[in-house]
């Protein structure tokens, strides 16, 4: 990527893993929680590293970034984690520069979500952008193309049926308890944990189930208080969870815990239990499976759910594609403009220098020189030459570093070592 002067480092890289190859026990070893995701950003830092965007979901850990070298970012990754670079060689991706930009794309649109259409991912995208923007390092390309990739999702929305019918993970857990349970509003149901699967899980529940024994337990309780007020739900201490467990006949987890947080010495009663695991890494110890009244479902097992909804979405890809390629051809285009940026800025450096030698040749010629005509006139014809120039250098049909070349040679322009 150096010949768009956009980064010191010779490419742009996206490595990661997603439910595509890797499990949900894989996906929690290379899980990042967000005091993780700051610590791998200093060490970018602290590498010299000049622009990086880590996301962490539960479908998918990746990392889009420049590098001599996508062991650098493997590296970052793995440091920061419990995956080793093995591991990650067995379930990975890396894509480089173009094919780099174009996953992204998909990724952002939500082509490449386990559930199609499904557009959580973009605000993640965009949460991540902000926090390496904080940290300096979002440079003016990555800055560009995330705001590339949001355009194309909201356009993907809005012209296309591909998120039509609300189908996410959240609603797929409160699906296959419709499919699977009977007398559904005369169930206790616990949800433990509050995190925005959690909170989305919630709100189906109370929308759909018409379900009034829903509690609530979260390790912070003002959290799961703020979300029960919401809904009019009752809300318990942590410390009674083994209690409130022993009422439930459905049990949804989606805690952000980096270890399990319940097994089968917590589960006291006989009578069937229901579990959704909806957390990544798993927050509930494979051993409740040795118990005959549990039953256990996890996040994979829900997200494989194929309905209507999903198959009518499909249809919709062809344009949902159409529209990426538009938008990825506009910043691909603006790219190309970074190849010859320094260039031209350096023309009109060297045209502004004769300009300011000529005005001052005129100026003691001329008693009643007009300063401030003459400078307008010179910018604007200056302004017309870079332009010219610049179109010139845009035309498909010519060879834009044969025209550099012969740019630099006429005007006696300095190469550019300063990247813009």
């Amino acid at each position: 990527m150096q010949q768009y002067n956009i980064s010191k480092s010779s490419s742009f890289y996206a490595i990661g893993l997603s439910y595509k190859k890797a499990d949900a026990e894989v996906r929690g070893h290379f899980s990042l929680d967000d005091e993780a995701k700051l610590k791998l950003l200093k060490q970018a830092k602290a590498n010299t590293i000049d622009s990086l965007i880590v996301i962490s979901t539960c479908n998918r850990t990746e990392i889009y970034g420049f590098a001599q070298h996508p062991y650098q970012l493997i590296e970052l990754l793995c440091n920061n984690t419990r995956g080793t670079v093995e591991e990650f060689r067995e379930v990975a991706y890396i894509y480089k520069n173009q094919e780099a930009i174009s996953h992204m794309f998909r990724v952002g649109s939500g082509l490449d979500s386990q559930i199609l259409g499904d557009f959580e991912i973009i605000s993640q995208l965009k949460i991540s952008a902000r926090l390496s923007r904080k940290h300096d390092l979002l440079n003016p390309f990555s800055e560009r193309l995330v705001n590339a990739i949001i355009q194309a999702s909201k356009r993907i929305k809005n012209e296309t049926g591909i998120s039509s019918g609300a189908t996410s993970v959240s609603f797929a857990s409160v699906q296959y308890i419709f499919n699977t349970v009977a007398d559904i509003p005369n169930k206790n149901i616990l949800l433990f944990g509050t995190g925005k699967i959690g909170r989305n899980t919630c709100e189906n529940l109370v929308k759909h189930t018409k379900n009034e024994h829903i509690t609530l337990i979260n390790r912070t309780k003002t959290k799961a208080e703020a979300i029960a007020g919401k809904f009019n739900l009752v809300v318990k201490d942590y410390a009674n969870l083994q209690e409130e467990l022993s009422k439930s006949d459905i049990l949804i987890v989606a805690t952000g815990a980096q270890r399990p947080t319940i097994d089968k010495y917590l589960i006291q009663s006989k009578k069937p239990l229901l579990i959704l695991d909806l957390s990544i890494p798993k927050n509930v110890d494979e051993n409740v499976k040795e118990l005959d009244n549990v039953t256990l479902i996890h996040l994979d097992h829900l997200s494989k759910i194929t309905d209507q909804t999903l198959e009518a979405r499909k249809k919709h890809i062809p344009l949902a594609e159409t529209i990426i390629e538009d938008v990825k051809a506009d910043f691909n285009s603006w790219l190309e403009t970074r190849k010859f940026a320094p260039t031209i800025k350096a023309l009109k450096h060297k045209l502004n220098d004769f300009a300011v030698a000529e005005l001052d040749v005129q100026r003691k010629k001329l008693s009643d020189f007009n300063e401030a005509q003459a400078e307008l006139i010179s910018n604007n014809i200056i302004q017309k030459i870079t332009n010219h120039f610049a179109h010139h250098l845009k035309d498909d049909n010519i060879s834009t570093n044969d025209s550099l070349e012969l740019i630099k040679k006429v005007f006696q322009l300095e190469p550019s070592t300063k990247n813009v």
